[in-house]
């Protein structure tokens, strides 16, 4: 639905955006504000709730540690709500990875409906999203009750729903060429109460949803708790939610970034979050989750089996382009060059991940098949066609790959 780092079709949307806005006039306007920033040492320790776990930064050591824990902690209440002792070995656990990529979000979701068409789809203890990815993770955690707001997203929501095209001048004097105040509506009027409510049982029963955005002053990725976050009965919660679904699917340039108060040695300031794409596509689960797993297996001890599935919203086939010879045509092939090696980086980082844990490895992509381009941005005949696609590969049973393509 909305466009990732990732996405060829997303630049040339970029561009198709800033010509529309020089139609708009050139009315001025003042530069967006925003509060300090958090200094570099309080980084990891400002907090947007005050809840504990309610994200995770990689780089830092208690963070990460936090994290290890989180997911011991899940593996315990899972225990738990499947009635078995303390020191048991779960039965298998499915895990979900959706990656971003813009209007290609529609494969995703149609593979998801058609998979519970199969009837196979397993319920995932743990989903984690980017971008556009970050949008379909909610439904795909909450499972096949959701399919029908799920195929309304990316068969139903028009541009109108996601932007509000600004003025040429907002490239120079704004914070995003395009206001995604229209998406954050459409995101607060889908993820409702009923919805959260579902979030916090799936949560505290060992499920877990994750999603990635990107604290742009720090350069650094964090990952978002979503069930800890509804489940902490904090009154911001439902909008907290809905802001980081938002912010990991804003666009640098594109789109503004969402800014978040926070608290930081008890003195208030702001981040600046954008899309998680910049960082990466996709993610299955931090390497230290699984520590605890490796040293287990390294002794030789029973571990849960577990299979991952990794959605990836868009080709991992180079996309042939005429390259004007220009400046800024080969600057933005080459940046688009690079983008597509980190997707396909991704996917292979991944892979290792699954390979180094036991970690039973499925991934699916666009193929070759679906040759229809994409005639302009969030084309709903466009993302029609891909869900469909999705759909009937699911509906049939879809041949995950056990390894990327070479």
């Amino acid at each position: 639905m909305v466009r990732s780092l990732g996405d060829n079709a997303a630049r040339r949307g970029l561009l198709r955006l800033a010509t529309v806005g020089a139609g708009l006039g050139i009315a001025g306007c003042a530069r967006p504000e925003r509060g300090a920033a958090v200094p570099r040492q309080l980084t990891a320790s400002a907090t947007v709730l005050g809840v504990p776990n309610e994200r995770f930064l990689m780089t830092d050591p208690a963070s990460a540690l936090a994290l290890e824990q989180e997911f011991a902690a899940a593996a315990a209440r899972l225990r738990t709500s499947k009635g078995l002792p303390a020191t048991a070995v779960l039965p298998p656990l499915q895990v979900l990875s959706v990656s971003g990529g813009g209007e290609n979000g529609a494969f995703g979701a149609g593979l998801l409906c058609g998979w519970t068409q199969h009837g196979d789809r397993p319920r995932f203890e743990l989903v984690t999203g980017i971008s556009t990815g970050a949008l379909t993770a909610p439904f795909a955690y909450l499972g096949p009750d959701y399919d029908p707001q799920l195929r309304s997203v990316y068969t139903e929501i028009a541009a109108s729903d996601i932007l509000r095209q600004r003025s040429l001048t907002a490239a120079i004097w704004d914070d995003g060429l395009a206001d995604n105040s229209p998406l954050f509506r459409t995101i607060s009027r889908l993820l409702d109460e009923r919805m959260l409510a579902g979030i916090t049982r799936n949560y505290e029963s060992g499920r877990l949803l994750l999603i990635a955005s990107t604290n742009l002053d720090a350069q650094l990725p964090v990952i978002w708790n979503i069930g800890a976050i509804a489940a902490s009965g904090h009154p911001k919660a439902p909008e907290t939610v809905r802001r980081i679904l938002l912010s990991s699917a804003a666009i640098p340039g594109a789109f503004p970034p969402v800014m978040f108060d926070v608290l930081a040695n008890g003195q208030p300031y702001q981040e600046m979050h954008v899309d998680g794409g910049a960082f990466a596509q996709g993610f299955l689960y931090p390497a230290i989750a699984a520590r605890g797993r490796r040293e287990r297996r390294g002794r030789g001890q029973a571990v849960a089996p577990i299979n991952a599935y990794i959605i990836r919203n868009g080709r991992l086939d180079p996309e042939w382009a005429a390259v004007e010879r220009r400046t800024m045509g080969i600057a933005a092939r080459a940046i688009s060059t690079m983008i597509a090696a980190s997707g396909y980086s991704d996917v292979l980082r991944m892979y290792a991940a699954t390979q180094r844990d036991g970690v039973d490895f499925n991934l699916a992509y666009i193929g070759r098949e679906f040759d229809m381009e994409l005639p302009a941005p969030f084309d709903q005949g466009y993302m029609r066609a891909l869900f469909q696609f999705g759909f009937e590969r699911g509906a049939r049973g879809y041949p995950w790959l056990k390894a990327p393509p070479i």
